[in-house]
């Protein structure tokens, strides 16, 4: 299998041959991960050139936290915290998407550079969201979104989670196309995290078929999450804090390159840009591997023989 076609081609951005790697820049005092620690624009900027060092694709910058209780920013600052950064990084010529659920906040950083609107509401949250996002032409990803998040993991309760999660994100798809957004710049996620528990979000994570099934480049946004908290904790242990989550987020983003994801989104870059690229390699290797003769004699790989001479 081609491994562009396979994960799905975004009109618009770099055609990756693997599955890429969407490093994470908050520019907000509260997010559940790094909060305060990239606020200054200029250390914020620093930190995407940093990410794309260690091998960040593109770089996926945000001014509100959406952790669950997060009270919501208003308008003006996110706009402070998110445009100058934007500019700052696409500038330098890094692949930069904008992380908001407010058509005026997407807009200014579309003109300032962006060329990715990453909305966890899929649209919902701003109802001018889809129309600036068609206006400009942008891909856009669309999350499985189920309401804010302001007191608690809410409307978490499913019968069948990834069949409800992929009902609820195909009807999503078909009002942002009705909106007039293109398909070919249509981005699909599930929203780990979201108003989901820990089974639901592994649940997700064994049937990512069934998402791709939806017939569009599918984001994989696992990193230090709570569920990897609870994997790791164990069954009485307490979970681990969210920057020791790395590792597990790490196995996470090679699980999801080998099932096909278009791309995945993490804080820290370098041990997932390793995993993805080590899931590329096991991929060729499969797609060059011959299968055993008819006579049950050994395959080869096309290159060399049975006991590896040329």
């Amino acid at each position: 299998m081609n491994s562009i076609s396979g994960r799905g081609r975004v009109a618009g951005l770099p055609a990756w041959d693997r599955c890429a790697v969407m490093g994470v820049v908050n520019v907000t005092p509260d997010s559940f991960s790094d909060g305060g620690r990239w606020f200054d624009t200029t250390v914020a900027v620093k930190h995407g050139l940093d990410l794309v060092a260690q091998g960040a694709d593109l770089v996926d910058v945000g001014g509100e936290s959406t952790r669950p209780g997060a009270t919501r920013v208003d308008e003006a600052e996110e706009l402070r915290r998110v445009v100058p950064v934007v500019r700052g990084l696409a500038s330098e010529g890094v692949v930069v998407s904008v992380d908001t659920m407010r058509a005026s906040v997407a807009e200014q950083a579309l003109a300032a550079g962006a060329a990715l609107v990453n909305d966890v509401s899929g649209g919902l949250a701003d109802p001018a969201m889809i129309p600036v996002v068609a206006a400009a032409g942008a891909p856009f990803v669309v999350m499985h979104w189920r309401g804010f998040l302001q007191g608690g993991n809410v409307k978490g309760v499913y019968a069948d989670v990834v069949g409800e999660v992929v009902g609820e994100l195909h009807a999503r798809v078909e009002a942002v196309l009705a909106g007039g957004v293109a398909p070919d710049r249509v981005v699909v996620d599930p929203g780990l995290g979201f108003s989901k528990e820990a089974e639901h979000d592994l649940a997700l994570l064994a049937h990512l078929d069934r998402l791709r099934a939806l017939g569009h480049p599918l984001l994989v946004a696992a990193s230090r999450k709570r569920f990897l908290g609870r994997v790791l904790a164990g069954p009485e242990g307490p979970p681990p804090p969210a920057r020791e989550r790395d590792a597990a987020t790490a196995a996470v983003s090679a699980l999801a390159a080998h099932a096909g994801a278009w791309a995945v989104r993490v804080h820290e870059v370098r041990a997932t840009a390793d995993a993805v690229r080590v899931a590329r390699a096991v991929e060729e290797a499969r797609g060059t591997q011959r299968t055993p003769g008819a006579d049950g004699t050994p395959g080869t790989d096309g290159e060399h023989g049975p006991e590896g001479a040329r």
